[in-house]
């Protein structure tokens, strides 16, 4: 299998995309995206002058795109409502925050010798 690394991106929080371009790769609308915008799930890059409210195109970090991503198979696999979405992404994101300060926390610890 030959993998072509050309199309690979890193997903971080440094470069950007459209809220179209996270619709485009996940498969939602530009309404769903929104309303995770709303529901406070997703939320858009500051840009300087412009309004938090402002309508689309908004910029996302490139990390949004596993989040968009979820939301789509959660909603089509286990047909979750938008509260259930909301909700599930939300846990989702709280288990992967902790994992992470767990993460930094076991490193601080020096093993015993």
């Amino acid at each position: 299998m030959n993998i072509d690394t050309s199309d690979w991106v890193w997903l971080n929080d440094r470069e950007v995309c459209s809220a179209r371009h996270l619709a485009e790769v996940s498969g939602l609308s530009d309404e769903e995206i929104e309303e995770l915008v709303e529901m406070g799930v997703l939320a858009p890059v500051e840009q300087p002058g412009a309004p938090m409210d402002a309508p689309l195109p908004r910029a996302f970090h490139l990390r949004c795109i596993v989040t968009v991503k979820a939301a789509r198979r959660l909603r089509d696999d286990f047909e979750l409502d938008r509260n259930g979405l909301v909700l599930a992404l939300t846990l989702l994101q709280r288990i992967d925050a902790l994992q992470d300060e767990l993460g930094a926390l076991r490193a601080r610890i020096v093993p015993p010798h």
